[in-house]
């Protein structure tokens, strides 16, 4: 079989732009709406970012957001 990709999905690649690595981006959909956070790992699906510090342990907050549901910042 080949591993040649369907026209359907070089369009949905063409569509989704994703952030790389220490890019900004806004959350516009999801639990986290309205939030921007700092790109820390990309996936093919999702991206990790760190949306904050928690205030008493100093630890990062992170969340995962899927690629159709964040914007970059500019």
């Amino acid at each position: 079989m080949s591993e040649e990709k369907t026209t359907e999905e070089k369009e949905k690649e063409v569509q989704i732009k994703k952030a790389d690595v220490g890019d900004t981006i806004n959350v516009v959909k999801g639990l986290q709406k309205g939030k921007k956070g700092k790109v820390l790992t990309v996936r093919d699906n999702s991206v990790i970012i760190k949306i904050g510090t928690h205030p008493q342990t100093g630890e990062p907050i992170k969340t995962v957001v899927n690629h159709k549901n964040y914007k970059k910042a500019k």
